[in-house]
């Protein structure tokens, strides 16, 4: 199965050998594409519709592939039971709703004193310790999120792909402290210098200079209240263009 771009880069961040859950799930590509290519044992399919969910069982049976991929109708993780997975994937939503899936799905996240525990491995079975997010909006909620329920991003990649920019993320278990500039624009993506990046503070910077442009137009307290919020804007752009060896003009 041949995926976008933006899904291959998702699908590559899940650990070879991971049990899946594929929280809105759409069409099934991604479970179908890491199973069938023999990364995955087996997914779990998952939607709150079951339109999209339907269409994900006539894919994963054309495939071949009815034994190791279910599919369940779920509002998130709530139909997901202890020990079922390994990994959580979530994508292509919006960052706020991608947190309120995360909140609703506490439960079956391994607790931050475990860690330590020196847990033997089918005790760590029983819980989720990946999780796999690209979120389409508010991924600095995201960030915020994990920092604060003791996740630690250990990966990210972002592609471009039809005029959009997608950044992604792997997470597990572990404590992260994160700055202002790195819940905004990503710790990896950040360190790695990561050429999509510098491009999108490119972009970035093109739009909040553009909205400043505007804004100075208006002489209201809402305006300069926002000039001030642009102006901010546009002072961390700089500072994570100077990281990445990008120089704004």
């Amino acid at each position: 199965m041949t995926l976008s771009k933006r899904l291959q880069a998702v699908s590559s961040l899940v650990s070879p050998g991971k049990r899946l859950a594929d929280i809105g799930t759409d069409h099934g590509y991604v479970p179908i594409s890491l199973v069938e290519s023999g990364r995955i044992p087996m997914a779990i399919a998952m939607d709150v519709r079951e339109g999209p969910l339907n269409r994900a069982r006539e894919h994963i049976r054309i495939a071949g592939l009815e034994d190791r991929i279910q599919t369940r109708l779920s509002d998130g993780m709530e139909h997901l039971m202890p020990g079922e997975v390994d990994t959580v994937l979530i994508a292509g939503m919006g960052g706020a709703l991608m947190v309120r899936i995360l909140e609703g799905g506490e439960r079956l996240f391994l607790p931050p004193g475990k860690i330590r525990d020196g847990l033997s491995s089918a005790e760590k079975g029983a819980w989720i310790s990946e999780l796999v997010l690209q979120p389409q909006s508010e991924v600095s909620k995201v960030r915020r999120y994990l920092a604060d329920h003791f996740f630690r991003i250990e990966w990210e990649d972002m592609v471009l792909e039809d005029g959009k920019y997608y950044p992604m993320m792997r997470a597990r278990r572990g404590e992260m402290h994160l700055g202002e500039l790195e819940v905004k624009y990503g710790p990896s993506l950040l360190k790695m210098q990561h050429p999509i990046l510098r491009s999108y503070l490119s972009f970035e910077r093109g739009t909040l200079l553009k909205a400043f442009a505007g804004l100075q137009k208006s002489v209201s307290e809402k305006a300069a209240a926002q000039r001030e919020d642009c102006l901010h804007a546009l002072r961390l752009n700089r500072e994570a263009a100077g990281r990445t060896s990008f120089k704004p003009l």
